[in-house]
């Protein structure tokens, strides 16, 4: 499958915890069919927690994607975060949408700020620019002032702020069911929704309603 016939998607990765969405992301995205390319860029502190939560060490970036998806792909590409002359720096380069999951706070005062140090940054600035959609999975509590204002700028300028809440609606048994559905409500917002999320159906009448 060529760019033309699929979604292209970039993956921003950041040293906020929760590399367990960053891995989730990576495997369905990596499994849907209706992506045709996933540009991965992971931070030097992403590098590290990727080896602080999940153990994954890559002598060689290009071994990430198998790593973290635990398969083979050809699917996704790494990018190197110095590069800042790569493909997805550039609004003449076809992407569809961009998730940056887990987003760091200095993360989201680069891509609020508009500073496009990195490729990470400058990317996201780019998917801003050119109208397209930029998801960030926000990862930090509490809040401080500044938090909450680079937030609001951001959504202003186009961002989706989507903070890593979990739900409890659909009686989740286990850590991974948290983050499944989770990583199913990002993608949907990608325009990518997932036959395994939950959706409220709405609540019925309880027995003693119905008494």
């Amino acid at each position: 499958m060529t760019p033309s016939e699929g979604k292209v998607v970039t993956v921003g990765v950041t040293g906020a915890s929760g590399a367990i969405l960053a891995q989730a992301a990576l495997r369905l995205l990596d499994a849907d069919p209706r992506v045709a390319q996933v540009h991965l860029v992971v931070t030097e502190t992403g590098l590290r927690l990727f080896a602080h939560e999940l153990g994954i060490v890559a002598a060689d970036p290009k071994q990430l994607p198998a790593l973290i998806t635990g398969m083979r792909t050809t699917k996704i590409e790494v990018l190197s975060n110095k590069d800042v002359g790569a493909s997805i720096a550039s609004g003449s380069y076809p992407v569809d949408a961009m998730v940056v999951i887990p987003c760091s706070m200095g993360t989201l005062a680069a891509i609020a700020g508009g500073t496009s140090d990195d490729l990470l940054a400058r990317a996201a600035d780019v998917v801003l620019k050119e109208g397209r959609r930029l998801v960030l999975a926000i990862r930090d509590t509490p809040f401080n002032r500044i938090h909450l204002e680079n937030m609001l700028r951001a959504q202003q300028a186009g961002a989706v702020i989507m903070p890593a809440i979990p739900s409890y609606y659909h009686q989740p048994k286990t850590i991974d069911d948290l983050v499944a559905q989770y990583i199913c409500r990002v993608l949907a917002q990608l325009g990518l929704p997932q036959q395994q999320q939950y959706q409220w159906k709405g609540q019925g009448k309880s027995k003693a309603q119905e008494a």
